[in-house]
């Protein structure tokens, strides 16, 4: 687990910058805090959508100040430790859909992929936002991109018979 000066887990904002801990793993920070926000996220399916926009709404907003507190404190824009933006970016992903483990395992893969390759307009923002609103834009459109993937999927019902068994 990798540590840095100035950023303790003790400290909330800094805990959930880190993802509570999931964004110290050594390789594949992103992914690593993407899972830890699949329970978080999977309980969230269970509230009304209004409730979800909401949070998700308030988590984004929030994660503006957390990530860029988070950046300031290590003085690197973006670093990958930095993994609130997962937790939202999943969120977004996952928003207005069913409360199916099948469909949130799907979206976590459908997000880290568009999150990874970040394609257009997702990669030009990346590049010229910066701050806490960069670090959360792009996770959010990543979401938002993969939200769409997913309610197509549905709505043309695409493997239909493997997001009914799970």
């Amino acid at each position: 687990m990798r540590r840095f000066p100035g950023l303790s887990l003790a400290n909330p904002v800094d805990l959930l910058a880190l993802g509570f801990g999931s964004g110290l793993a050594p390789k594949a920070p992103g992914t690593f805090g993407t899972l830890a926000a699949v329970p978080l996220v999977y309980l969230m399916l269970w509230l009304d959508v209004t409730s979800y926009s909401i949070i998700t709404a308030v988590c984004a907003v929030l994660g503006i100040y957390i990530c860029r507190s988070a950046a300031d404190k290590m003085g690197v824009h973006d670093h990958p430790a930095i993994v609130w933006d997962e937790f939202v970016g999943l969120m977004f992903t996952m928003w207005a859909l069913p409360a199916n483990f099948g469909l949130l395992a799907l979206g976590f893969l459908v997000f880290r992929i568009f999150d990874i390759l970040k394609p257009w307009p997702i990669s030009w923002l990346d590049k010229r936002l910066h701050g806490g609103s960069g670090i959360m834009l792009d996770d959010v459109l990543a979401g938002v991109a993969s939200n769409i993937v997913l309610q197509i999927i549905l709505a043309t019902q695409i493997g239909s018979d493997w997001l009914a068994a799970a």
